[in-house]
């Protein structure tokens, strides 16, 4: 076992501590990483508080992870020692399903094996990125281009690719027009990624003070959803919209945008449900459909699409001790645009 220095969360209303947590010897398939940077997710704030089910406590969040490999197992074929890689929302899956076998084992039918808060296939609590080593079958690792930066890389292991994959999948490009609901970490790449793909793109969000981020990160149009004039202005407008707010909204409202045979996408994970009115659907035979991460091969897809069109998000980088008040910040929307921790700081 390799011991491992981390920062772990004993319960859902306690703070972030020192810790040293126990990765597993590598085996043939195995790379380990020497994680350099790990983004802060909103999922890592619903998983640590509990807000998402049980929770086997202490727990090492962090599903946006940039390393350098410094060992491999003798049976590892696609990485080696000093290869730049990233690992996100899931480390292992059957490998065998339908799905699997399609290229999108985030749809794992035996379920994906998550990055942290899950079981590995050793019967292991899995551990995530607020560390500074993690071991990955080499399957579940991509490789970070050369063009991207390792501290920038980092949330493009979920936040990009939660926002690219829907954007792929329902042909977000020239010719169409796509709403992207919030501006956060996942708000502001999926603007960015839309933009890159041809899209026209409108953000909607609750004020206009992100306004000026919004035009420069490739939004055409930035409306503020408190102003009720702005849903009858933009009624019927949209191909697709991105919702990727982690809360309740008035999911009618934001239907009511959708054109004929337009999709409303939730990428954002609320913890209470959400509530609709199927006759908000049925009148412009419209869609309301989920999207989560992507599968390793669309992931790869999304990275090397980042470094064609210079696709970074926008970060702020802590230190390890600054968790906690970072959590507090990303629930007051108090981040532009995302956390990255300095793992060197554990």
């Amino acid at each position: 076992m390799i011991n491992v220095k981390a920062r772990a969360v004993d319960g859902p209303d306690k703070p972030f501590q020192s810790a040293e947590i126990k990765r597993r010897d590598l085996d043939l398939h195995d790379v380990l990483i020497e994680i350099k940077y790990a983004g802060i997710c909103h999922s890592d704030i619903h998983t640590a508080h509990g807000e998402w089910g049980p929770v086997n406590y202490p727990l090492v969040p962090g599903h946006e992870i940039a390393g350098i490999v410094t060992e491999v197992g003798s049976e590892v074929s696609k990485y080696k020692i000093g290869d730049r890689v990233g690992v996100g929302c899931m480390v292992d899956s059957c490998g065998e399903c339908e799905n699997c076998r399609k290229g999108v084992e985030q749809y794992c039918l035996k379920g994906n094996v998550p990055t942290y808060a899950g079981v590995d296939k050793y019967g292991e609590p899995t551990q995530g990125g607020y560390s500074t080593h993690i071991v990955v079958t080499e399957d579940f690792v991509v490789r970070i281009p050369d063009n991207i930066e390792l501290d920038v890389a980092a949330p493009l292991l979920c936040a990009g690719i939660t926002t690219y994959s829907p954007l792929n999948h329902w042909g977000a490009g020239p010719g169409k027009k796509v709403a992207v609901v919030g501006m956060g970490g996942l708000g502001h790449m999926a603007v960015k990624i839309a933009h890159a793909m041809g899209a026209e793109v409108t953000v909607l969000s609750r004020s206009l003070n992100k306004k000026d981020d919004g035009l420069q990160f490739g939004a055409d149009n930035y409306y503020a959803t408190s102003d009720r004039e702005t849903f009858k202005k933009l009624a019927g407008t949209f191909d697709l919209i991105i919702n990727t707010v982690s809360a309740k909204i008035d999911m009618d409202a934001y239907f009511s945008l959708l054109t004929l045979d337009g999709t409303l996408v939730n990428v954002g994970a609320p913890g209470e449900p959400l509530s609709l009115n199927v006759m908000s659907l049925i009148g412009h035979r419209r869609s309301f459909a989920g999207s989560m991460i992507g599968g390793i091969r669309e992931t790869q897809e999304m990275l090397e699409f980042c470094a064609e069109h210079n696709i970074v998000p926008k970060i702020e980088v802590i230190s390890a001790d600054q968790i906690d008040e970072a959590y507090k910040r990303v629930l007051a929307s108090d981040v532009k645009y995302r956390f990255v921790i300095d793992t060197s700081t554990m």
